[in-house]
């Protein structure tokens, strides 16, 4: 493995939950999974340590169910577990592709996988193992974007990389308004004070105060993800 053209050489990726449904309506698809590992494969070939925080949408929603009268710290906790099933599909895969990865869960889940400890977090990615991070924060009331920006500063990312399905942070949805700007770099205030909805405030801020830039890219464009961890101007930079 190489690590020559690397812009930056520890990284944390936040997927959402509904990237590992493919073209289905739920859940888990074959062709979706594999397309995100064949991306994968990619970046750690390179010689990157990547760390990965997947959101549960493609499970649960913990606004959905907040909406049929559970309370919201029952309903973000069942968030956090759909967290842990994501992970554990995209362990397999990952293995099922050579590649080795761990999950670490902020719950205490022993029989399942591991506990996170942030120290053993770095020596599995000093590893070249691929460290998946699960269960949000370990807390209700904060997002799996938040639990990424703190997982990002914990493990001393150089980078974190927000994939959605859009090229980039867009003035308005471009989806309903095609003629909507797209900004190919922002400041973390900019992305707050003008409401862009790239990730929650916390997040933003918790990237913002401790100096991690972060790239908002389309996961469905072939290559998208190797190149911004080249260094190329991919999507949109945030960052000071």
């Amino acid at each position: 493995m190489s690590d020559v053209s690397l812009a930056y050489h520890r990284v944390l990726l936040k997927l959402s939950g509904e990237a590992l449904m493919g073209n289905a309506d739920f859940g888990f698809e074959p062709q979706g999974i594999n397309r995100i590992v064949a991306e994968l494969h990619d970046v750690v070939h390179l010689g990157v340590e990547l760390g990965l925080v997947i959101g549960g949408g493609n499970i649960f929603r913990g606004a959905q169910l907040k909406a049929t009268g559970i309370e919201q710290v029952s309903a973000d906790y069942m968030g956090m577990l759909a967290t842990v099933m994501n992970g554990l599909a995209m362990q397999d895969a990952l293995a099922k592709a050579g590649i080795k990865a761990r999950v670490m869960s902020a719950l205490q889940i022993d029989s399942v996988c591991e506990k996170y400890n942030q120290q053993r977090a770095i020596r599995h990615l000093r590893k070249g193992r691929v460290v998946i991070f699960v269960a949000g924060t370990g807390n209700p009331f904060f997002t799996t974007d938040s639990a990424a920006s703190l997982r990002a500063i914990e493990i001393k990312a150089d980078l974190m990389i927000k994939a959605t399905k859009v090229d980039g942070v867009y003035a308005a949805d471009p989806i309903i308004d095609p003629t909507a700007k797209r900004f190919s770099q922002l400041s973390y205030n900019e992305v707050v004070q003008l409401g862009l909805g790239v990730m929650d405030t916390t997040a933003i801020v918790l990237c913002r105060d401790n100096n991690i830039p972060l790239r908002v890219l389309d996961m469905g464009k072939a290559g998208a993800l190797v190149r911004a961890i080249e260094g190329f101007d991919e999507g949109t930079l945030i960052d000071k």
